[in-house]
């Protein structure tokens, strides 16, 4: 395996997590492109929604499935497209609404499936980096996520702008249109104050297992940093909900395990969670003392990890605010260990599935 000198590797990773602020400001700055989506849906009576995407874009997939569950109430589902792109199977979807997210909006399978649920009856939405793709062209309507080219190979800037582009859809769609400038200013005070993660990065061992933990809206972020840290650290690492990790990995737990937990500011702490939570927090201590908080120190205790996350007014605005901070910990842990997170071997940008 190839090593690098740590000045040299990771600039150009580094450059995309810097431009999220620029990123999340130009969505923040059209609206326009999200509240002409209201229309289509209302007039076509969506009754569920699937959602279409891979890798990263899964992750957000994740964020956008809780986001439609917990404000409008219908059924999300994520789709499998080995379904039509293997098993050519039929599909019935009047009324459903597939939301297809991918960076490049290349990936063959996605295309073929989202243009099998087309001719299907399913109205397609894409949220795609270029509006020019096969995936954006197919779609009724396509959302842009304006992250500009992104170059290393571990998606950053553009994963940060799908989480914000499904809160501007799922906002429109229940006819909410703040101005998002304290999800904006949040960024930009992060990006400003990141040593509590080198900090961090510093107590970690890649030569022990590592476990990322989230629950709710800070789900889909766990998958992400466990993907961020496999791709640029080369080492396996799971993403789990904290209710799935008890009912059974929490088995292979040891006192050499890293456990990550992205707790974003403002969790919603009623106290049958909070007595749940603690419960499963008393029987990880019991078996680990390595634990690292990614957001906030509220349940943390002497001697665990906090790394500062976004000073948000609500946990969904934090989650996506956050994302920075996963992501620099996976560039400066590549870095700590002599890899390059820019370009990863074994890795290309754009992945084509069948």
């Amino acid at each position: 395996m190839r090593k690098y000198d740590v000045n040299q590797i990771g600039t150009i990773m580094q450059s995309e997590i810097a431009e999220i602020p620029a990123v999340l400001a130009k969505l923040a700055d059209s609206p326009e492109q999200f509240s002409a989506l209201s229309n289509l849906l209302k007039a076509n009576e969506i009754r569920s929604v699937l959602v279409l995407a891979r890798g990263t874009s899964d992750n957000a997939a994740h964020f956008l499935k809780y986001l439609i569950e917990t404000n409008l109430g219908l059924p999300v589902g994520l789709t499998s497209p080995s379904s039509v792109t293997i098993y050519k199977s039929k599909l019935h979807f009047a009324n459903t609404l597939v939301v297809a997210i991918s960076q490049s909006g290349q990936s063959t399978d996605l295309v073929e499936y989202a243009d099998c649920a087309k001719r299907a009856g399913a109205k397609i939405i894409s949220i795609t980096n270029d509006l020019n793709s096969p995936l954006a062209k197919l779609a009724d309507f396509s959302l842009d996520l304006m992250a500009g080219r992104e170059i290393a190979v571990a998606a950053t800037k553009s994963y940060a702008a799908q989480l914000f582009s499904c809160l501007l859809l799922v906002n429109a769609w229940s006819q909410k249109f703040p101005d998002y400038k304290s999800v904006v200013a949040a960024s930009e005070k992060l990006m400003a104050s990141l040593a509590s993660v080198r900090s961090a990065v510093a107590k970690c061992d890649r030569n022990n297992e590592i476990v990322v933990l989230g629950r709710g809206f800070s789900y889909p972020n766990a998958r992400e940093a466990a993907l961020k840290i496999q791709e640029t650290s080369k080492i396996s690492v799971q993403g789990l909900s904290i209710a799935d990790y008890m009912h059974g990995p929490i088995s292979a737990l040891t006192s050499k395990t890293q456990v990550f937990i992205m707790a974003p500011k403002n969790w919603p702490m009623d106290s049958n969670t909070l007595a749940s939570l603690t419960n499963d927090l008393t029987k990880i201590r019991a078996k680990s003392t390595q634990i690292f908080w990614f957001g906030t120190s509220e349940l943390a205790k002497p001697g665990e990890t906090v790394i500062v996350g976004a000073d948000c007014e609500n946990e969904i605005y934090a989650s996506v605010v956050d994302s920075i901070i996963l992501q620099t910990f996976a560039l400066e842990f590549a870095r700590k260990n002599g890899l390059d997170p820019d370009s990863p071997e074994g890795l290309s940008k754009v992945t084509l599935t069948l």
